[in-house]
């Protein structure tokens, strides 16, 4: 990534004809470390290219925001700073959820306007492509399929995506903590399923009595809730081989950081689905990772698009488990940026922790649009800017920026023309997309989908046995135990055929073998997932 952050561009004004108002503003972005270039500043409609707008890289894990209306140039921003994190050594995960950051991966192409940006934001522009990873969820798309285990998952994340209300959301959690205890690994759907229909069947009823049980009619939603989900093809993101989010750290063999692109278009129509397996790519990532601090740069900078998806209609728990991760995985070396239309879109306890903000332009043509502006003006810090005139009347590529500076104190706030991106500003065609995944490295570990034995093999298996296979075959009592018999009180109570299933020796071997690997009862973090070891 070329780097010009200090050379006005030629014709430009010098540092003596900055005004005196917008002094201090350029004079809080003048760091002396390594620094992400965003643009030039804005003062009275007149763009400053010697007062550079900057972010300093080891903040970045310090999470930020980047909103706007649409059509603003929220994803050209992705962009811009994926680039340059990339060149800075720094992993990049961006959801792309309208297909077009895909260009990412090759050189951009130059013309005119992008010479005028250039010259107007003093950057030394040049058309250069950066190492990109495709993924997909479930493989629907153009990517390396990203799968997860449903025990994975865990029930928070997964009773969002089911549409679950509280009750319901408890429920399903009781039905992991049996299957968790009891060995019973659930890899996709229909081991779920399974569960469910056992601990509402007969012998399945007592399992669960001590601790609450499960209601027919609670059960039922759920049932009803699994089979619409899957009538809608999303069966497939459920499923082995489990992405390991580890992968998202990589470097390319140059130093530079992966991009990791996970392609959406292809169910932009289920936006809970991907905003929510996008919170379990994070979860995954924030209970594997150890602590690490504050450091020079971040391990990975996490793009969430779409936010607001993620935070509709969600329970408690839920918003809860995001706002704790959100706090304590920057100590783990992660920023996350979450992109979205307004700040409102974003719960508050959340919004205070995102310390880095670039705000495009805002709409105010109606009631609701304007009430929206004037509390996203709250949000930022006292200015000299008229920011409900300035956020309503900022072009594309124009944004309102405010960072936290290397001290950790917010600049201040900065109207500020972006740069353009160096990578091509447009998605690549499917064919370059499927060649790029298949000699991706990972293609070979994650293309083919994989069913081994789980709960619903399990329970189907143990449920097919007759009883007395369950128990072990008997053997003929020999005359003088026959006596002995006789002899003895009324015999005990018959096992029903879940003490016999869950009693039997096969399935006390499950338990050890399947224990071997996942624990007794498997440790869930914050949001339920699983812990996993990497």
């Amino acid at each position: 990534m070329s780097d010009s952050a200090t050379t006005p561009a030629p014709g430009g004004p010098g540092p003596a004809q900055l005004p005196d108002a917008a002094r201090p503003i350029a004079a809080g972005y003048a760091f002396t470390g390594p620094a992400l270039e965003l643009g030039a500043l804005l003062w009275d409609g007149v763009c400053h290219p010697d007062a550079q707008v900057r972010v300093p890289l080891p903040m970045l894990n310090r999470h930020g925001l980047v909103a706007g209306a649409t059509g603003t140039g929220k994803t050209k921003t992705l962009q811009l700073i994926a680039e340059q994190l990339s060149a800075q050594g720094v992993p990049v995960f961006l959801a792309d959820v309208k297909g077009d950051l895909s260009g990412v991966a090759r050189p951009g192409q130059g013309g005119d306007r992008v010479s005028t940006r250039a010259a107007e934001t003093g950057q030394s522009w040049s058309a250069e492509g950066f190492p990109v990873e495709f993924l997909a969820l479930g493989g629907i798309g153009h990517g390396i399929p990203v799968r997860a285990t449903v025990t994975s998952f865990g029930p928070l994340l997964l009773s969002k995506v089911l549409g679950l209300n509280r009750t319901q959301e408890q429920s399903l959690g009781l039905i992991f903590h049996y299957a968790d205890t009891k060995g019973l690994e659930l890899i996709d759907l229909k081991d779920l399923r399974a569960v469910v229909a056992f601990l509402t069947s007969d012998e399945g009823k007592p399992e669960l009595k001590g601790i609450g049980g499960l209601s027919t009619a609670t059960a039922g939603v759920i049932l009803r809730s699994l089979t619409a989900f899957e009538a809608q093809g999303m069966a497939d993101f459920f499923g082995e081989p489990e992405f390991d989010t580890a992968g998202l750290l990589r470097l390319a063999p140059d130093g530079r950081g992966m991009v990791s692109v996970l392609e959406l278009p292809a169910v932009q129509d289920k936006p809970q689905l991907f905003s929510t397996f996008l919170m379990w790519l994070l979860a995954d990532l924030f209970h594997d990772l150890p602590e690490v601090g504050d450091t020079d740069k971040p391990k990975l900078v996490f793009f969430f698009d779409e936010a607001h998806l993620l935070f509709h209609d969600a329970s408690a728990a839920f918003l809860d488990a995001i706002t704790q991760t959100v706090r304590l995985i920057r100590s783990k070396g992660v920023g996350v940026f979450f992109v979205t239309q307004t700040p409102k879109d974003v719960p508050s306890d959340v919004l205070g922790q995102l310390g880095n903000r670039v705000q495009h332009a805002l709409r105010a043509f109606t009631p609701d649009d304007q009430k929206a502006l004037k509390a996203t003006v709250k949000t930022f810090p006292d200015s000299p800017y008229d920011l409900e005139e300035l956020l309503t009347g900022l072009g594309t590529g124009e944004a309102v920026i405010t960072v936290l500076s290397e001290n950790g104190a917010p600049t201040p706030v900065a109207a500020t023309r972006l740069r353009a991106p160096e990578s091509l500003m447009g998605p690549v065609d499917a064919a370059e997309l499927d060649r790029a995944v298949r000699e991706s490295p990972l293609y070979g570990r994650y293309a083919q989908a994989v069913d081994r034995e789980s709960a619903y093999e399990k329970l189907t298996t143990a449920q097919a046995r007759p009883p007395a296979e369950a128990r072990g075959a008997k053997r003929e009592k020999t005359p003088a135990e026959a006596r002995g018999a006789k002899r003895e009180k009324a015999p005990a109570e018959e096992p029903s055929l879940v003490e016999q299933v869950v009693g039997s020796g096969m399935f006390r071997s499950l338990a050890r073998s399947v224990g071997t690997q996942l624990g007794r009862e498997i440790t869930r973090s914050l949001f339920g997932t699983a812990r996993r070891g990497r």
